[in-house]
């Protein structure tokens, strides 16, 4: 199960979307993020799906590594699901009524809605961020966005180098964790026996040597930048100059396009608007 998580993870490639800038990346991950929050409609989750697989596609990312990513979440969108689908009230007559229970059809359609905007939140920031771009990219496309702040005395470079080496360590810690379960099985230990409580209990003797490693790791990063004279931004150069490229500004309105398209489906009146002023235009052509 720790084996499967993918999360903060880098797969190596040349795809058009390993190709483009990181700040255009991570200016087209918030639009992407706005245009899910923003979805209520099936339209626009029919949009919203239809984009992430054509990121998927567009990263050559194995379908595999996509369902490694989902998996460790089925608990929390089965739990998420129930709580939508037993807490949201309905208008009309309840599809079922059981004592104090009652489902009505307005839960049901919350509860699909909110599993999917989920799961499509953590594949497409997956597939756009982490999996498509290295982490000293991730950093140097941070910095440069949040660069103005400098002149307020941020300290930008920290923050982004902060975020770098989370997300860095992040496939480390999950390694660390598979290593320490193993050991403790080996010693007797049992974690998939017994109820929630048990299961918990069982934990106890993971998260301590894992917290030890953890800072022993933090310390030997740490002594590792002292001693190479690590001094932040200050007169640092890089090696490869962050531009904008043609695919970059494509993307930014392929991306802002599915918002505003999204945006319109709330508005059905809107939608019908439009589609009748294009009709009336292309037989005013004709």
């Amino acid at each position: 199960m720790i084996s499967d998580i993918t999360l903060g993870q880098f797969f190596p490639g040349f795809s058009p979307l390993h190709k483009m800038d990181p700040r255009m990346k991570i200016i087209a991950a918030v639009i992407y993020i706005a245009a899910i929050f923003t979805a209520n409609t099936p339209a626009a989750f029919a949009l919203m799906i239809i984009t992430t697989f054509f990121m998927i596609t567009l990263g050559r990312i194995s379908f595999k590594v996509i369902l490694k990513a989902v998996k460790p979440i089925i608990f929390i969108l089965i739990f998420t699901a129930i709580i939508n689908v037993f807490l949201t009230k309905g208008e009309g007559e309840p599809l079922l009524a059981f004592w104090v229970i009652k489902i009505y059809k307005e839960g049901i359609i919350r509860a699909v809605f909110m599993a999917l905007r989920v799961v499509i939140l953590i594949i497409g920031t997956s597939v756009l961020l982490t999996y498509t771009t290295s982490p000293i990219a991730l950093t140097d496309g941070i910095e440069s966005l949040l660069s103005p702040l400098k002149k307020i005395k941020v300290p930008v470079h920290t923050f982004a180098m902060m975020m770098s080496i989370a997300l860095r360590f992040i496939p480390t810690l999950i390694e660390e964790t598979e290593k320490i379960m193993n050991a403790q099985k080996s010693r007797g230990a049992d974690f998939s026996s017994g109820g929630l409580r048990k299961r918990a209990k069982a934990l106890v003797p993971i998260l301590v040597p894992l917290f030890v490693s953890s800072f022993k790791r933090a310390e030997e990063l740490a002594t590792a930048m002292e001693c190479r004279c690590y001094r932040g931004d200050k007169n640092r150069t890089k090696l490869k100059a962050l531009s904008f490229k043609a695919r970059d500004f494509f993307a930014f309105l392929i991306f802002s396009a599915v918002l505003t398209l999204v945006i319109l489906s709330r508005n059905t009146d809107a939608l019908i608007g439009i589609k009748h002023r294009v009709l009336d235009i292309v037989f005013y052509k004709l």
